[in-house]
């Protein structure tokens, strides 16, 4: 069930007991033709593999609208409970160094949102901030911004530079403008010094660190391939795998 889902059998009943006791005695959201636990497991399946409803559909015996409603009662539900388990900008230790970094969340182009598109990457999606320790632990991921907006305006957005030290911090180029440890940009028309290359490639041999913290958050696939649900229903959804992310990494 792990691989299938992301967590171990224990993780999902602990937390079919915390939606449960937040549910309580009103009205059950989840279809009543696959229950609590199936509906969970069905929802985790799907943010972990990102697979096509239809093909969940015949993996568990139901039809394709099912497999939709469970996942749109649940989603909600695990943003919720496992709201407590996701880092604000408040838990950032202002005592550890951080490596700073955007990434692009993709999804469908849906033509009433043209600020989705990042010429950047050349597709469209949301920008999220990540704050990682130097031996790769990811600390924080911010609130998505729409992909057309700059790594920088979205860090400034966040809230995480305010009141904060952040001269010893690391990020790329992407954060000229920060008091933040950046690279040195190659000039025009002339060679690049010898002691700024090899400052760039001492600095970003530490900074790959968060580039493997944002591929182990991708293996999540919902935030790593087209995010194929409504638009509106994008942020909930990261909010559940962020949720998710740090409440795995806990147990």
């Amino acid at each position: 069930m792990y691989h299938t889902t992301g967590l171990t059998r224990d993780s999902i009943e602990n937390l079919c007991a915390a939606i449960h006791h937040q549910v309580g005695d009103s009205r059950r959201p989840w279809p009543p033709v696959l229950g609590l636990f199936t509906s969970l497991v069905v929802t985790l399946t799907y943010l972990r593999r990102n697979r096509v409803q239809a093909e969940l559909a015949e993996t568990f015996g139901v039809s394709q609208s099912t497999i939709s409603r469970a996942i749109t009662a649940m989603t909600p539900l695990l943003g919720s409970v496992l709201a407590d388990h996701i880092p604000t900008v408040d838990d950032v230790d202002d005592q550890r160094r951080h490596i700073i970094d955007g990434t692009l969340l993709p999804c469908w182009s849906w033509a009433s949102q043209p600020g989705l598109h990042s010429r950047r990457h050349r597709r469209t999606g949301v920008n999220v901030q990540v704050a990682c320790t130097l031996d790769g632990r990811l600390e924080w991921v911010s609130e998505p911004f729409e992909g057309r907006r700059h790594d920088f305006h979205c860090l400034k957005q966040s809230g995480i530079l305010h009141g904060r030290d952040t001269t010893s911090w690391l990020a790329d180029k992407g954060y000229i403008g920060s008091d933040m440890l950046i690279p040195f940009r190659k000039p025009r028309k002339r060679e690049q010094p010898r002691w700024q290359k090899d400052y760039n490639f001492r600095h970003n041999k530490i900074r790959v660190a968060v580039e493997r913290a944002i591929a182990h958050l991708k293996t999540w696939r919902i935030l790593h391939t087209d995010y194929r649900r409504p638009y509106n229903t994008f942020a909930t959804t990261i909010t559940a795998v962020i949720g998710l992310y740090f409440y795995a990494r806990s147990e």
